[in-house]
């Protein structure tokens, strides 16, 4: 059964490092929650190493320049891991071709395409009409507003052509604010139940805990998985993702479950043990909001 906490150091002196989630526990899509910046600015000043494991389809300096704008500052955390970067590096060793269908939003994922000049020879990557691709690659829908089902008739015939899909985020949905939007992976899971193939690099998928240890062993930093902790409220990408780890979690009840688990301050703790059973997570600590 899940521990509920009130403050992240209550627990956080068992554990070296945080594999920290950014939507939904240190940001809202707009601005920084001020009492999980604190928390995790104080368990750095105890010596404590904060990784930012976020499902953003951006590069990891695109989002470090998002947090500032959004009020994280940068002694909150030690370095980020992003879906992105895992999934631009497979891009551009060419796992779904080099002439590629893109699904997103323009302004916000032009990063994605940028030159990742850490990979030896990577291929050419030319953006066509979903007639002429290879590939597919999704940053997200084209209007984040619109069911995932408006996108059914050219998923159709992607799969028909054999087309893999490359998920730059594998999150369902996310509160932007008070408004709840649609992200990749909910078109990702359609293109899936069609019969499409689809490739993951975000949470709850291996290579974003890859990339993570990879981000801590360039700061010098040699950690067990045990001296980890996963923070996220996600309970299908961070608690799961976590679990499959076998990593220790810290699930935030107020992001994306609030209302299931009837969390105001604290979750509701009958309401909270359904929700873990009907979501079969078995997160080891519970808590409204990180602080």
């Amino acid at each position: 059964m899940t521990q509920i906490i009130t403050r992240l150091s209550e627990i956080s002196d068992r554990y070296d490092a945080l594999f920290v989630d950014l939507w939904g526990c240190v940001h809202n899509g707009i601005t920084a929650y001020p009492e999980a910046v604190a928390a995790l600015q104080n368990y750095r000043a105890k010596g404590g190493i904060v990784v930012l494991v976020t499902n953003s389809p951006r590069p990891r300096l695109s989002v470090a320049d998002q947090l500032l704008d959004f009020g994280v500052p940068k002694d909150a955390y030690d370095t980020i891991a992003t879906s992105g970067d895992s999934a631009r590096s497979a891009m551009y060793q060419g796992a779904v071709g080099e002439k590629i269908y893109f699904m997103g939003e323009e302004k916000r994922d032009a990063d994605f395409f940028k030159p990742l000049e850490i990979l030896d020879n990577p291929v050419t990557i030319q953006r066509v009409p979903l007639a002429e691709a290879e590939g597919i690659v999704c940053c997200g829908p084209f209007d984040p507003m619109a069911d995932p089902d408006v996108n059914r008739a050219d998923f159709l015939y992607a799969k028909t052509k054999g087309l893999k899909l490359l998920c730059a985020n594998p999150d369902i949905v996310v509160d932007r604010g008070e408004v709840r939007e649609w992200c990749a992976g909910a078109l990702a899971k359609l293109y899936t139940e069609m019969g499409g193939e689809s490739l993951y690099f975000g949470k709850p998928h291996p290579p974003i805990y890859d990339l993570a240890r990879r981000r801590l062993a360039a700061l010098g930093k040699s950690i067990p998985d045990h001296a980890i902790l996963a923070i996220g409220d996600g309970p299908q990408t961070d608690i799961s993702g976590a679990m499959g780890e076998d990593i220790d979690s810290l699930f935030i009840t107020g992001g994306l479950a609030a209302t299931e688990t009837q969390t105001k301050h604290d979750p509701n703790p009958a309401a909270l043990t359904s929700y873990l059973e009907t979501e079969k997570i078995s997160p080891q600590f519970s808590i409204g909001q990180l602080r």
